[in-house]
């Protein structure tokens, strides 16, 4: 295992609540122009987890399994709450159903979506079946400020420890191997380049060009895959440099709108190229986490 700050760590608890689909236009205007009518974010998504492709879907930014949002009206802090719930949140925390007929069941974060800030919580499917809408889900937060003690040049963002030392990530030299499924080049990366921080939210990666697709093999991403972005920096926002690396989580579907994709969690980065990818198709938290037994 890495050698971590994980004992320094403090583990809160933030709270939220199933939020309901929601539907801003009729139409979603594609890349080409076409107006479609398509479902999106929020919800109980029955056949959406982690594991399942995040492309080929009649769908745009569809999240899988639960979308979590903190709705407590405070006038004197605005969105607070609802912040506090999507920056302390990281993918791989324990997530419980605090009331309904689900009360007591146990899931698992795998994404942070950003706009509509929603956290994404993975639940078996006997569960989801018992989950409605309003339904509170408590999460235990535990994550943030997590560093490497022995690679104080690579930073880890929005990352459970235990994910951390699930994922197989070895030493060579001053640089990490990251194990991942794909890699992706910055260049096509889209919504969400240029946010100041990435404690929370996503960024899309653009598969409207057909060749860098093939060449990348990226219409075989799935929901929670481990992908590496080259000559992207994410150390304080989203921004392009020449041989930094950075490696996130896929959390959500494909997407139709321009500037738009499969949206990816930052968990680590490093601005000097010191993650080396190493290409694993097995590279998924579904499988990482143990969240499903086929994957």
């Amino acid at each position: 295992m890495l050698k971590t700050n994980a004992e320094k760590l403090i583990k809160i608890s933030v709270m939220g609540e199933i939020a309901s689909p929601t539907i801003r236009s009729v139409y979603n205007v594609s890349a080409t122009g076409k107006p479609l009518v398509l479902p999106g974010v929020g919800g109980i998504t029955y056949n959406l987890r982690a594991g399942d492709p995040a492309c080929g879907w009649e769908a745009d930014h569809v999240e899988p399994g639960v979308s979590v949002e903190n709705k407590e009206n405070d006038v004197r802090s605005g969105q607070a709450a609802n912040t506090a719930l999507n920056v302390l949140s990281c993918i791989g925390n324990k997530a419980t159903v605090v009331n309904g007929d689900a009360k007591g069941a146990e899931g698992t974060v795998t994404g942070k979506h950003g706009g509509i800030e929603h956290v994404l919580v993975d639940f078996p499917s006997e569960v989801l079946e018992k989950l409605v809408l309003g339904d509170k889900i408590l999460v235990k937060a535990f994550g943030v400020g997590l560093q490497l003690v022995d690679f104080p040049e690579i930073k880890v963002l929005n990352m459970d420890p235990a994910l951390l030392d699930a994922w197989s990530i070895k030493p060579k030299g001053d640089k990490l191997e990251v194990p991942v499924t794909h890699i992706v080049p910055a260049a096509i990366m889209g919504s969400g380049l240029g946010a100041n921080q990435v404690n929370s939210g996503d960024y899309d990666i653009q598969l409207f060009d057909k060749a860098v697709v093939e060449q990348y093999g990226l219409e075989s991403l799935r929901i929670g895959d481990l992908v590496a972005i080259i000559d992207a920096d994410h150390s304080f926002g989203r921004i392009y440099r020449q041989g930094a690396v950075s490696v996130g989580v896929v959390i959500h579907t494909n997407c139709v709108t321009a500037g738009h994709g499969p949206g990816v969690t930052t968990l680590i980065t490093s601005p000097d190229g010191k993650i080396i990818p190493q290409i694993n198709k097995k590279a998924n938290i579904a499988s990482i986490l143990k969240l499903r037994a086929y994957i």
